[in-house]
């Protein structure tokens, strides 16, 4: 095989695998066959489990045997051929369309149900809470699917793309723009969730915390009914340069219940984005209906877990890095598990889970993204756990080059690397466009059955 491509081209957004990488024109993928009304979970490779229409045998739910689109590409006139549609496959797992509304046949996930406890949760003792939490939760650890702690399945589908790609092209690398500033090995976000008014009151002492690491981090705020927002309050914040993202309307968890209603709170969730100068939503409870947040008029959004098997809406966009939702704001899903789930569903006081799921994140050169609330860490004990995770992010950040920062910062990172291109200059490829300066050329190559990274390295 050639060394390089051998007449770069200008970047051109022309398919999935270019809008995640940022490189040069690649060959189409165009659907081999009619998938037809067959719909369910196959795999591309090992690793990858999509899900879809596809022209084979499809295992739904994702256990056993699946069909393997990968021994099923066949190429031609510069487009590969597969038996699925590729945009379909990715968009299923980012948009959870793979849950199929499963979850809502469960009598628990019933509106009526919810509604009633959610009235009645700031009156029970958190003993209580736990206790039908995680009669809820019951049977998660056999869920086949998404993988847990982490699931990368749409960032290993779009590698094994790209090495179907270069085979086509018959070339051993491809140069990229990489997908963190600064040349950043991979970012982490700390965002603090407040539930409470003793969550609010303890926000301060937590930014003291936070600032003995040198870790700055966004505070999502509840705007009606759970305590008062003061504008002291928010400029305390802002004064500390930590950043103010809203965080829905009242907690009830009834937020995406019904889609009239949803849209009257929408419009007071707006209008208090406008009046805090908040640019980042997330939703009580990580509750989310993907469609529905175009509604929204915010930059990002931090709502969707990675794998969504402890928490109270299922499903998982299986990916650790950034993407954009329809109506184009921007996701930055929660990739860690929560304080809350750690310390009293899973009973687990150490940091042993969040360094695992930070390990396969940051090898996997993803976003690492924290949700500790305010309310949980009052406690000595979940306290220290808490510094020995800020510990162990400082440490990654001096061993690893790990991108600590504001989500802010990410959303306008990851905006930026989606307007810039990669053109090819007289010795070098060159990054054109706003932020450029910070960004690097890196080159992915196959090695084996499998694609690594090299950055920094010259053409």
């Amino acid at each position: 095989m050639s060394a390089v491509i051998a007449e770069p081209t200008t970047l051109m957004p022309v398919n999935p695998l270019v809008d995640h990488f940022r490189c040069p024109r690649l060959p189409s993928f165009a659907t081999g066959s009619n998938p037809g009304g067959s719909t369910g979970f196959f795999q591309f490779g090992d690793g990858a489990v999509c899900y879809g229409q596809v022209a084979g045998a499809v295992s739904v739910p994702a256990s056993g045997q699946m069909f393997d689109a990968s021994k099923h590409v066949a190429s031609g006139d510069g487009t590969i051929f597969l038996p699925f549609d590729v945009r379909q496959s990715i968009d299923n797992l980012r948009y959870e369309r793979y849950v199929n509304g499963s979850a809502g046949h469960r009598w628990m996930e019933q509106s009526w149900v919810k509604d009633i406890y959610y009235r009645l949760r700031p009156m029970m003792p958190v003993s209580l809470r736990k206790h039908l939490q995680k009669i809820y939760l019951r049977g998660w650890e056999s869920i086949p699917f998404p993988n847990w702690p982490v699931d990368r399945s749409v960032d290993i589908l779009l590698e094994k793309l790209l090495i179907v790609a270069m085979k086509q092209m018959q070339v051993d690398r491809v140069p990229f723009i990489w997908f963190w500033p600064d040349g950043h090995k991979a970012c982490a976000i700390m965002t603090h969730d407040v539930e409470t008014a003793s969550g609010r009151d303890f926000c301060e002492r937590l930014m003291d915390i936070d600032d003995e690491f040198g870790i700055k981090a966004s505070f999502q705020i509840v705007p009606e009914k759970r305590y008062s927002v003061t504008e002291s309050f928010l400029e305390m914040i802002r004064r500390r340069e930590y950043e103010i993202n809203v965080q829905g309307l009242d907690h009830d968890g009834n937020l995406f219940a019904h889609r009239e209603e949803f849209l009257k709170r929408a419009r007071q969730i707006n209008k208090y984005a406008n009046q805090w100068g908040a640019v980042g939503f997330r939703s009580p409870i990580l509750y989310r209906n993907i469609d529905w947040f175009q509604d929204l008029d915010f930059q990002y959004d931090m709502s969707i877990p990675n794998v969504a098997r402890v928490e109270a809406q299922r499903g998982g966009c299986c990916t650790v890095m950034p993407y954009v939702l329809p109506g184009g704001i921007t996701e930055l899903p929660v990739t860690v598990s929560e304080d809350y789930t750690l310390f009293h569903i899973l009973n687990d006081y150490s940091i042993t889970l969040w360094k695992r799921q930070a390990e396969i994140i940051v090898s996997g050169y993803g976003l690492v993204n924290f949700i500790i609330h305010p309310d949980y860490v009052m406690p000595s004990r979940a306290q220290d756990v808490y510094k020995t995770l800020l510990e162990h992010l400082r440490q990654l950040r001096s061993e690893q080059n790990l991108w600590i920062t504001l989500p802010g910062e990410v959303d306008r990172w990851w905006r930026q690397r989606n307007e810039m291109k990669l053109v090819a200059g007289k010795q070098n490829w060159v990054i054109e466009g706003p932020g450029s300066d910070r960004a690097k050329v890196a080159w992915a190559r196959v090695d084996g059955d499998r694609l690594v990274y090299q950055t920094n390295c010259s053409a």
